[in-house]
């Protein structure tokens, strides 16, 4: 590992501490639950049709347990990776409101933007990613788009042999998280550069 993507792997780690002392901190204050539950009224739609309703206040119990879930999943996992692995499934779920999010999470953590514009085409750019985190990226994928044709053998193996089990549980776990936090925003009507966690 060079010692660029050293200190780039250490501020992302030190962004992504701050980050959450003030998540929660904000979310403590408005006595909702951790990752910024209190969120703005719903908005109005472009149609008229009636708000939709706000996930975090309606759902508090579940809306706590999927924070938490999210949070045990990205213990100890390279902050880097946590984005990608984000950024990749947002894309793939059309979920405009998750992926400026962790887009920007990227940008602040220090991630360059030629790997950000990359994300989306990284088979066809695989010299910007690791190993491991082309590995990442295809476990992702498949389990992002498991209606398709499950998670293949293969794709399994390479992520397996690159992580052990217990990085390995996180990672998917991870995955599973930002599907669930790419559905909440969908069908709530998030919109896009609306980040509630800052608030």
């Amino acid at each position: 590992m060079t010692t660029q993507t050293t200190q780039t792997t250490q501020t992302a780690r030190t962004t992504q501490t701050a980050r959450a002392t003030q998540v929660l901190r904000a979310a403590h204050e408005a006595g909702v639950g951790p990752a910024g539950a209190a969120a703005a009224p719903a908005e109005e739609s472009s149609a008229g049709q009636r708000p939709r309703l706000d996930f975090a206040r309606s759902a508090p119990k579940a809306f706590r347990a999927l924070v938490g879930f999210d949070a045990a999943a990205r213990a100890g996992l390279d902050p880097a990776l946590v984005e990608l692995i984000q950024i990749r499934a947002s894309h793939l779920n059309h979920c405009a409101y998750c992926l400026h999010m962790h887009t920007s999470d990227a940008r602040r953590a220090g991630e360059s933007e030629e790997r950000l514009h990359m994300v989306a085409v990284w088979r066809e750019a695989r010299h910007f990613f690791t190993a491991r985190e082309q590995a990442a990226l295809a476990l992702t994928e498949a389990v992002t788009l498991v209606a398709e044709r499950g998670v293949p053998d293969e794709v399994y193996a390479e992520a397996a042999a690159h992580f052990g089990d217990e990085e390995l549980g996180r990672v998917l776990a991870l995955i599973f998280a930002i599907n669930t936090w790419n559905r909440v925003a969908l069908a709530t009507a998030k919109r896009a550069g609306t980040d509630e966690r800052r608030r």
